[in-house]
């Protein structure tokens, strides 16, 4: 049994969950799925004109896995589009990033330092 997949950082949605070819009804398709972090390399290589290393670092991951997230996505792509295939965007091993407060700050109120400190005694310091 192999390791777990590490965790992707994912920022963009697709608009769109699903594509399919005109005409035909779903349920007659074959479908492919996309994950979503195999979306965002594409999103962010191919459409954003972005390079692997900063991917890679925007992702959470190492450059030799995005080339393997790449070229999976790449793959279902095309095999979607030559055979006519139903392509639903879903799924995967994702997260989203922490939020960032109105100062820079990861959670909390933000704002500048610690805040007051008080004394034990109650008097401010």
């Amino acid at each position: 049994m192999g390791r777990p997949p590490r965790q992707r950082i994912v920022i963009g949605q697709p608009i769109a969950s699903i594509y399919k070819p005109a005409g035909i009804p779903a349920r007659q398709l074959l479908w492919m799925n996309l994950t979503l972090d195999e979306f965002e390399a594409i999103r962010l290589i191919d459409a954003g004109n972005l390079d692997q290393e900063t991917v890679a670092a925007q992702m959470g991951v190492s450059r030799p896995t995005v080339t393997r997230i790449l070229a999976s996505a790449r793959s279902k792509i095309a095999q979607a589009l030559t055979h006519g295939q139903a392509l639903a965007i879903q799924g995967g091993p994702v997260m989203r990033p922490p939020a960032i407060g109105r100062w820079g700050r990861r959670g909390g109120r933000g704002g500048f330092g610690r805040g007051r400190r008080r004394h034990r005694g109650g008097r401010r310091m």
